[in-house]
């Protein structure tokens, strides 16, 4: 500080050079040059020590307010070795000791929920042993995809214990999917298996329409139906493959036994088929009923009816589901629509057919375009966030699929009040 020829509180000029005065242990500092005159670089140096008291009060307000007070640490860490360097005139001492309180203040707080997170990480270990010995591996992996999302969500704990509870964790995750792949593995060679064996049994079929000796093929027939019943079940996808196949070589067989022998059949209809038949017959009723929000209720009770019906694979009527679904969906769209056009246009019943038709088409046309938005939302998601396997990522197909059935429907919906429209315009 000597030969200065400008002295301030906490700094001063010489040869033309401003410097901050030591503090703590921090020695004298160059922190800039006078410009113009040695006062206005005083002066401009006090403004700018503003900046650093603003960022201070700033970053106490925003830990005061903030939840996750903790996530601030890092952030006032940085902060204190700004002031360090900045280069500004002022008392930086108090600047320092209140960010060094809420240095300790923040420490606290994180080794408190640092000892939280320890014990909620270390029942979630016990949660998951408890989900990975589940035998049935579809409801350990949704349990277990659970815990992990909760793991994640649990912040961090002591480093001490760190790599023991992550270790710990992982392990119970890695043995339980390594299980799991053993698992399917094995499973898909058992399918091959019976696959194949139920391939041998589709080219034995296909012989008995050759055969001359037709009792004796008939004979075989029943014996190779005991044999495909006694197979063992495979993939619903795989079996209906094979399936096919089977019923066509056979009814080849019996189509031309029954016709040797003058045999009228008869066709048996499982009384389940019947029970959906009938089902569908009462959902088409509600289509065309008036009022079809009313309407939309019973299809409800319909569809719960149709769920409580368990028909094995093998023996379902696919086509027939498929009609019952579509009816239904038609009844709730059509629902959605009249409740949306009830709301909106108070004296719709006062317009002209024509002019509902169009108010109609004008609406659903609206929906059809926000639920298409929606569906390349949930699948830009999908493919965001799915992890590869078929399990994990089920219920999220599963409910694309159903976005994407209700796109279908509108669309399907908007056609027909097209054609409507063109039939009353001429």
């Amino acid at each position: 500080m000597e030969n200065a020829t400008l002295n301030d509180e906490y700094g001063y000029v010489k040869d033309s050079k401003v410097f901050l005065k030591g503090y703590l242990n921090f020695p004298d500092r160059q922190i800039g040059e006078v410009k113009r005159t040695e006062q206005e670089a005083i002066d401009y140096f006090k403004n700018r020590f503003n900046i650093v008291l603003n960022k201070v009060e700033q970053l106490e307000q925003e830990i005061d307010e903030a939840l996750n007070k903790g996530s601030y640490l890092t952030k006032l860490i940085q902060l204190q070795r700004k002031l360090t360097g900045f280069d500004a005139l002022g008392d930086f001492v108090p600047l320092l000791r209140r960010l060094e309180e809420k240095e300790e203040y923040l420490k606290s707080l994180i080794e408190v929920n640092q000892l939280k997170n320890l014990e909620i990480k270390r029942a979630l270990i016990e949660d998951v042993k408890v989900a990975a010995a589940i035998q049935d591996y579809t409801v350990a992996t949704d349990q277990i995809q659970e815990i992990k999302a909760k793991w994640i969500r649990t912040g961090p704990v002591e480093k001490e214990y760190q790599e023991e509870v992550e270790t710990t964790f992982q392990q119970i995750l890695d043995d339980f999917f390594q299980r799991r792949r053993d698992y399917f593995d094995e499973q898909n060679k058992i399918n091959q298996h019976r696959i194949e064996e139920y391939e041998k049994l589709i080219k034995i079929t296909k012989t008995l329409s050759y055969s001359r000796d037709l009792d004796d093929a008939y004979q075989k027939a029943r014996e190779i139906r005991n044999a495909w019943n006694n197979v063992g079940e495979v993939p619903p996808k795989r079996f209906f493959k094979v399936n096919k196949a089977y019923r066509h070589f056979l009814k080849l067989f019996y189509d031309k036994y029954n016709l040797a022998k003058g045999i009228e059949p008869k066709v048996r209809v499982d009384p389940r088929i019947l029970e959906q038949q009938k089902l569908l017959q009462q959902a088409e009723h509600l289509l065309r009923q008036p009022d079809i929000v009313e309407a939309s209720q019973e299809a409800k009770v319909l569809l719960s009816k149709w769920k409580e019906i368990k028909i094995p694979f093998k023996m379902a009527d696919k086509e027939l589901a498929e009609r019952f679904r579509m009816v239904c969906d038609k009844i709730f769209e059509l629902s959605y629509l009249a409740r949306v056009i009830s709301r909106k246009y108070p004296a719709f019943e006062l317009k002209s057919p024509e002019e509902q038709l169009r108010t109609k088409y004008r609406e659903l046309e609206w929906l059809a375009k926000r639920e298409k938005s929606d569906l390349e939302f949930a699948i830009l998601e999908f493919d965001r966030t799915a992890t590869g396997d078929p399990e994990q990522d089920k219920q999220a197909a599963g409910r694309i699929n159903i976005q994407k059935r209700k796109v279908q429907m509108k669309e399907k919906i908007l056609s027909e009040f097209e054609r409507k429209l063109k039939t009353i315009t001429g």
